[in-house]
């Protein structure tokens, strides 16, 4: 519509007001104008990629399929609830030269969910700027909005990630059509790995719905938690799978076909998880490791975890809320297993400590 169309518009609108004449020789008339914005200002249903396909689409989804440890990193923080990247810089770089080949950046043990967006944006930013070109990234960029999960996964390839993490909605749970729309929205802007995590979301992403997800050139895997019997069942069928139980990870690897882990453990041993992962099957390496993973996932992740990093002096001992450490007890149980397994496979290079209560932060406003 041209401006001149747009400025007859608004004239057929008008409102003229005659006053009467006034006792000054001045007589006059004023019109109001009804203002109208230019039509062709407003496209309905108008969107734009905030990148080139080309540019945001750099990550070949093979490069993805083929990992085999990746490393749910954790956050740490400083006193006063910031991220501490110093310390965040150091465990990525641990990670890397203890064999991780990709990192999940403000997942669940990230505690992604205990960030706004802006935080987690940057700290994928970050992680690509600092550590890109020698580990993948993989944003945790999922949500239970299908709007909050579009904007988030257009970010987070704008600032170079290499791949996606998204769940299903949770909480508002939706229906299988829903969930494979929700999937779809998201899967055409890049590489995605599909999370199953039904003791979280209490809903369950069934096989019918990946089987249809699995279409997408985008879709890489599914990290899946219901078990080997639904792993091995997916893998038949050429659907690449990492297990996201660790207590379950070897025998998926090497019983049910799993193409590797997205791990927890791996941020205190990723030698050892490595090893589960790259040299074949070692059952008697896999029990020796099992004390340590339960010690982990005696209460829901990343409770245990963020209690041994800061016993292992990684992280600083500050816990934002709801998470609070583990009791006196149990940080007694975990020197000794780290003593068992040997001090020299895990990060850091501090001796292990029992920390006191009052050695830990708890953060409710930050």
């Amino acid at each position: 519509m041209s401006t001149l169309t747009s400025h007859k518009l608004c004239l057929k609108d008008s409102i003229t007001f005659s006053r009467p004449r006034p006792a000054s020789p001045y007589a006059y008339n004023r019109v109001y104008f009804r203002w109208r914005s230019p039509q062709a200002a407003a496209v309905a249903n108008f969107h734009l990629p905030m990148r080139s396909y080309e540019v945001k689409n750099r990550t070949n989804v093979d490069d993805i399929k083929a990992l085999r440890l990746i490393t749910a990193i954790k956050t740490p923080y400083l006193p006063d609830g910031r991220f501490d990247l110093e310390a965040y810089d150091a465990l990525v770089n641990m990670q890397i030269n203890g064999g991780a080949e990709a990192v999940i950046v403000g997942g669940t043990t990230g505690e992604g969910q205990l960030m706004s967006w802006d935080e987690h944006i940057m700290l994928i930013g970050h992680t690509v700027n600092c550590f890109g070109s020698r580990i993948k990234v993989i944003g945790n960029t999922g949500s239970n909005s299908t709007r909050e999960a579009i904007h988030a996964t257009e970010q987070g390839f704008a600032v170079g990630m290499h791949a996606a993490l998204h769940i299903n909605p949770y909480y508002g749970k939706t229906s299988k059509e829903g969930m494979i729309a929700h999937f779809e929205s998201v899967l055409s802007m890049g590489p995605a790995i599909v999370y199953n995590v039904p003791s979280r979301t209490s809903q369950d992403i069934p096989p019918q719905v990946m089987h249809s997800l699995a279409q997408s050139t985008n879709f890489a895997g599914v990290k899946e938690c219901v078990g080997p019997e639904r792993i091995k069942q997916y893998t038949d069928n050429n659907i690449v799978v990492w297990s996201g139980n660790d207590d379950q990870c070897h025998d998926s690897r090497w019983l049910f076909g799993a193409t590797g882990v997205i791990s927890v453990t791996s941020n205190l041993i990723p030698g050892l998880i490595g090893q589960l992962m790259f040299k074949g099957k070692n059952s008697s390496l896999n029990a020796k490791l099992m004390p340590l993973i339960e010690w982990l996932f005696q209460e829901p992740n990343p409770i245990g975890l963020n209690t041994a990093l800061a016993q292992l002096g990684v992280a600083r001992p500050v816990f934002r809320l709801p998470y609070v450490p583990l009791p006196l007890e149990k940080r007694i149980e975990f020197v000794r297993i780290v003593k068992e397994i040997g001090r020299e496979n895990f990060v850091g290079d501090k001796d292990v400590q029992v920390l006191d209560d009052d050695d830990f932060i708890l953060l409710g406003r930050y």
